[in-house]
């Protein structure tokens, strides 16, 4: 597998669009941090560790709906692996003038836009979400 965090995107994507409670990701740190970024937004109720039928770690993903209708409405992969997107604070951009949120990846860790701007510091944006 190329990209381990457009991999999950798609999955919880295809998972929503088909009605889904729960949905499974190889477990990986980037990936958790990038759950914990969206968990914090509101965008998914949670999710838990566990392991696959293979025994490998797996990451049980708990989706969330609204009146029958995903949370999360659209999520874009921002920097690919062919193409890395680095951004300084000033130019991180806002999702929907501020509905959406960015996850970028800083020195200090994986965050949102809005945190990153609080803690001035700039870095990879993986992707937005709204």
């Amino acid at each position: 597998m190329n990209d381990p965090i457009g991999d999950m995107l798609t999955r919880i994507r295809n998972a929503q669009l088909r009605g889904k409670s729960t949905v499974s990701t190889p477990a990986s740190k980037l990936r958790a941090w990038v759950l914990d970024v969206l968990a914090d937004e509101g965008y998914i109720r949670g999710y838990e560790k566990g392991t696959g039928k293979d025994g490998h770690p797996t990451l049980e993903i708990s989706l969330k709906y609204f009146d029958g209708t995903p949370v999360i409405r659209e999520v874009k992969r921002v920097s690919k692996p062919g193409r890395r997107v680095y951004m300084g604070v000033k130019d991180i951009p806002q999702v929907r003038q501020g509905l959406g949120v960015s996850i970028v990846s800083t020195p200090k860790g994986v965050m949102s836009d809005a945190a990153a701007r609080a803690a001035n510091v700039g870095g990879e944006v993986i992707c937005t979400v709204f």
